[in-house]
């Protein structure tokens, strides 16, 4: 939810994310990955430290969808450049998809992209001089936020824990072939 953060450090009036999560397990778990204060959505725990590492390499593969709000409609010619692919710090990232979102102003976006790092959906948009007012991360490896109230949490079925365990080993299958 708004105001919680992944760090651990102390960030004024931000709580960490920890706290939803507080008794759900006797064990450790962690986030994979982070989000900045800025940003609402799924997140995932684990005390797999594996995963988490795993995850959070920039060559990891797994597709994560965001609900990006801008501060004016989204132009379609810079929705199709972007959809060719967006330098930035002299590296070329690859949009899987981007869209406007179905019955909402074109100033809602839809983004589904394959980088661990949420600062880059901020990135994209800002190189193209629009201002982002909120990031919502819907969808995260295969598994969505549908039907999980914001800030409450689940325990993952054995099913979808085999299924991100499979998308971190096939990616790193085809990078190492690749």
């Amino acid at each position: 939810p708004k105001n919680f953060t992944t760090s651990g450090e102390d960030d004024g009036d931000m709580r960490n994310v920890i706290e939803l999560v507080r008794g759900a397990t006797k064990a450790k778990i962690q986030p994979i990955g982070r989000m900045d204060k800025n940003t609402t959505g799924l997140l995932i725990f684990t005390n797999d430290t594996d995963m988490v590492r795993k995850f959070a390499q920039p060559n990891q593969k797994s597709p994560k969808i965001y609900q990006v709000s801008l501060d004016k409609n989204l132009k379609y010619e810079d929705l199709e450049k972007m959809s060719q692919g967006v330098n930035l710090d002299g590296h070329k990232l690859y949009i899987d998809e981007i869209s406007y979102i179905e019955g909402q102003p074109k100033t809602e976006i839809g983004l589904k992209l394959r980088t661990p790092n949420v600062k880059v959906v901020r990135a994209i948009f800002e190189s193209f001089k629009y201002d982002v007012l909120k990031v919502d991360r819907v969808a995260f490896a295969g598994l969505t936020k549908k039907n999980l109230p914001r800030g409450n949490w689940r325990f993952l079925t054995e099913q979808e824990i085999i299924n991100l365990k499979n998308t971190i080993d096939l990616s790193l299958l085809l990078i190492r072939e690749g």
